[in-house]
């Protein structure tokens, strides 16, 4: 499995901490130092079945500075997570070609 983890996110730690209390050989991706590019959030979109902007933080600043919102473009929505990780939701976990957003971390026991 892989998590896309920040670990300054409560929930992303928590999360973090169901995969390992399972046993669970876990990926961790810290996406902020390791950013996504185009085709890795394309396929992570994939696996979670989603849009760009079901995956878009809207409470951050730079959301609101890059005027965002429910109606942008979906590329100018993948160009913001990709110049901005800050903006992706957290965390995500992927089993195979399945992916969950772990809010609430409980979430992800779908995929253990």
């Amino acid at each position: 499995m892989r998590i896309y983890h920040n670990p300054r996110c409560s929930k992303s730690r928590q999360a973090k901490q169901l995969c390992e209390a399972a046993g669970v050989e876990l990926e961790v991706v810290e996406y902020l130092n390791t950013p996504l590019d185009e085709v890795m959030l394309r396929e992570l979109l994939g696996q979670l079945g989603l849009q760009a902007h079901a995956v878009v933080r809207t409470k951050e600043e730079i959301y609101d500075q890059l005027g965002l919102s429910p109606d942008s473009p979906e590329e100018t929505v993948l160009a913001a997570i990709i110049k901005y990780p800050i903006l992706l939701e957290r965390p995500i976990v992927v089993k195979g070609n399945r992916a969950v957003i772990g809010r609430p971390p409980e979430k992800v026991s779908e995929l253990l």
